[in-house]
């Protein structure tokens, strides 16, 4: 039976499921393409302040690709093409989602699950969470885009490692090399991510989607030009901004609406 991706919403906070029953919620290709369809519709919704995705269930966020249907999905190079250019969808999507984007993770993190991951905002595990890519065992390897995002997230020497040995690695070592934001007592993990998502919304939402875009153009090498460092300034004649600075001379919570 395949899997699917499963959203649930909580004010404006929107929760995307991976589900793949069984199987540790790898991920197939329906799933890879849900994936990008959802996380293309959550971008294009202003209601929505932050989004967290999860695996469904307690034991896995995601144990990688689905290998049952690589006979059927990628068995030739035309097919594996386009198999990856599913991921790849989906992989952007995650990246370029304008709002702010928080993987929770408990049990495995692997493979697909490590990439989804590693396109989010934040990346909050569970001390029991493990973390690799094996692939080195199967047979095959990461492909190129795929390998990308997880290059830049933690640099060669990490994804090497986690490449050419193939061991998982503890969350308590994952977030010594970057690959985590933190992690907390698998007990806590809920109230961790949930509180974390609390703290993105009540912040000005146009201020978050602006702090996102700044962070990718500056690890771009070309200098900022007169015209980017002026737009910068954009926050000013945003109702947030008045009310922002209205409620901290009041000394009350603001009440952000996102224009």
């Amino acid at each position: 039976m395949p899997g699917s991706i499963q959203t649930s919403v909580a004010g404006s906070v929107v929760t995307v499921a991976i589900a793949n029953p069984g199987k540790l919620n790898a991920v197939d290709l329906g799933m890879w393409q849900q994936l990008a369809a959802t996380m293309g519709e959550l971008a294009a919704d202003d209601t929505v302040r932050c989004i967290v995705l999860r695996g469904a269930g307690d034991e896995a966020f995601a144990a990688g690709g689905d290998l049952e249907e690589f006979l059927t999905t990628r068995d030739t190079v035309d097919k594996a093409m386009h198999y990856h250019g599913c991921v790849g969808r989906a992989l952007r999507a995650i990246a370029d989602c304008p709002q702010p984007t928080i993987a929770m993770i408990n049990g495995a993190c692997i493979g697909g699950g490590l990439e989804i991951a590693g396109q989010c905002d934040l990346r909050i595990a569970g001390e029991s969470a493990r973390f690799g890519a094996p692939i080195n065992r199967a047979g095959f390897s990461m492909y190129p885009e795929e390998m990308a995002g997880l290059l830049r997230l933690a640099g060669p020497a990490t994804v090497l490692e986690i490449l050419l040995e193939g061991r998982l690695l503890s969350a308590a070592e994952a977030l010594q090399k970057g690959l985590l934001s933190r992690i907390v007592a698998d007990e806590r993990l809920a109230d961790e991510v949930a509180g974390a998502a609390r703290r993105i919304c009540d912040g000005a939402p146009l201020v978050a989607r602006w702090h996102k875009r700044w962070v990718r153009r500056l690890q771009q090498e070309t200098p900022l030009s007169d015209a980017e460092l002026r737009a910068s300034f954009a926050f000013l004649d945003t109702e947030d901004y008045r009310e922002g600075l209205a409620a901290f001379l009041e000394k009350r919570k603001p009440v952000f609406k996102g224009r």
